[in-house]
């Protein structure tokens, strides 16, 4: 289900959105605003959401903050009626610009892709800066743009206590490393499209069903349903388990689907393997 949009306002650079604000209503699974070489911060107010990376799941509600460096990721589960996110975006040809050191020479490197950010009175205080600026635009030009995207990627380096402001910003091209197994395993008994979960493999879906064969020697739809029924028959085995929160639970988006895959491989509807197991 892919979001109402109630206002989305921007400040660019050279056709490249700096800062922006989104209203926008509840959805189930929508791709990340950003694309693949820039890193983004963002600020979530009146709402709340997941993060899914290709190996964790983050939470953000209200009132906090969330880093995440160049990768693909899902924004999933905003139920509110409405949610802002008030977002600055890192571009590496344009710190480049704003930072007269190479930031592509330092080592430095963070091991994580996204994490939650506290939100403390320096960042509350930037966001509400820039909120007024997205709401009052003819007061911008692009020197005063740039000037407050270094600021406040120095802010944002002091709270990660990085060695320097370059070592920081350099961090945010170096993509996190990822195992492919490591990534089938962690999502797994999520309720991911063959599709979406190629794409946070960063692949084609032609490339991910090749390399899933090579690693599992089975078809990944077969492996991957196989595994919820699995995960399914020992909550089962637990009376105290609802049939509906398991389905859930297992990756399954409703419980018909649920029903139908789980008699399909164990030749007995969830209702008659309970009763035969408890």
């Amino acid at each position: 289900m892919n979001p109402t949009v109630f206002e989305h306002r921007k400040l660019c650079f050279q056709g490249k959105i700096i800062f922006g604000k989104y209203v926008m209503g509840a959805f189930d699974r929508i791709e990340k605003f950003f694309q693949q070489d820039e890193a983004c911060f963002m600020f979530i107010d009146n709402g709340d959401m997941i993060l899914r990376t290709p190996e964790q799941t983050i939470q953000i509600k209200n009132g906090e903050g969330l880093f995440a460096k160049c990768g693909n990721y899902y924004f999933e589960r905003q139920t509110s009626k409405k949610m802002t996110l008030v977002a600055a975006y890192f571009y590496p040809e344009i710190l480049k610009k704003i930072f007269t050191s190479d930031i592509l020479t330092s080592k430095h490197e963070t091991m994580y892709d996204a994490k939650k950010v506290v939100v403390n009175k320096l960042l509350s205080d930037f966001k509400e800066n820039i909120s007024y600026l997205l709401e009052n635009p003819e007061v911008v030009d692009d020197s005063y743009l740039l000037t407050k995207l270094k600021e406040f990627v120095i802010i944002l380096s002091k709270s990660e206590n990085a060695p320097s402001v370059i070592d920081f910003v350099a961090s945010f091209f170096k993509p996190y490393e990822y195992d492919f197994k490591s990534i089938i395993e962690k999502n797994k008994y999520a309720d991911l499209s063959l599709e979406e979960l190629a794409k946070l493999c960063g692949m084609s879906l032609a490339s991910f069903k090749r390399k899933f064969n090579t690693y599992y020697n089975t078809p990944p739809k077969q492996y991957l349903v196989a595994e919820k029924i699995n995960k399914a028959q020992q909550m089962l085995k637990i009376k105290e388990n609802r049939i509906v929160d398991i389905a859930c639970d297992c990756g399954f988006e409703t419980v018909t689907a649920f029903n139908r895959n789980f008699k399909k491989i164990t030749h007995q509807t969830p209702t008659e393997f309970r009763n035969i197991s408890v």
